[in-house]
């Protein structure tokens, strides 16, 4: 396969410590076991700087050890290139696309499609909200919205 076919998906929310490294991880997961991997690029970024450099959330971590899906990321901003780059630019609630739309307006040549993750979910929850002041439950249910949301839109663009 030429390296101009593979698709390519990045997953933002605000601080890229607690959805979209689930989601990117979802993702990751879902494509590993449809043997696709060759054809995708997939991460995840923040559209903030407040937690660059870090770890995923513990409560992340653990919800997904308890599911058995590894995430290895580390907390980074979204940049000009990723517009640039990616096709698909997923994001977790509207002030992330707020953003996103705003910045990518200062991009010439911005190829994504930028849109809300909640957009790909066969029960129509458009918002996947913030779990970072919750608890173990809202981690769950952040990644109960990816795994519905990731295969519909892996379905939709495989």
């Amino acid at each position: 396969m030429a390296a101009g076919e593979a698709k390519s998906v990045l997953f933002v929310c605000l601080g890229n410590i607690c959805r979209s490294p689930i989601a990117e991880a979802v993702f990751r997961k879902l494509v590993s076991d449809e043997k696709l991997e060759h054809k995708w690029r997939i991460d995840s970024a923040a559209t903030s700087a407040y937690e660059i450099g870090s770890p995923p959330d513990y409560r992340g971590q653990n919800c997904m050890k308890k599911h058995g899906i590894t995430m290895n990321h580390i907390a980074r901003q979204i940049t000009k290139e990723d517009f640039q780059t990616f096709d698909h630019i997923l994001c977790m609630d509207e002030s992330n696309l707020r953003d996103l739309n705003r910045k990518s307006n200062q991009v010439k040549d911005c190829k994504a499609k930028i849109e809300l993750l909640g957009t790909y979910d066969p029960q129509k929850q458009l918002i996947i909200e913030d779990p970072y002041y919750g608890n173990e439950k809202d981690f769950e249910t952040v990644y109960e919205q990816c795994v519905r949301c990731c295969k519909a839109f892996l379905d939709k663009y495989h």
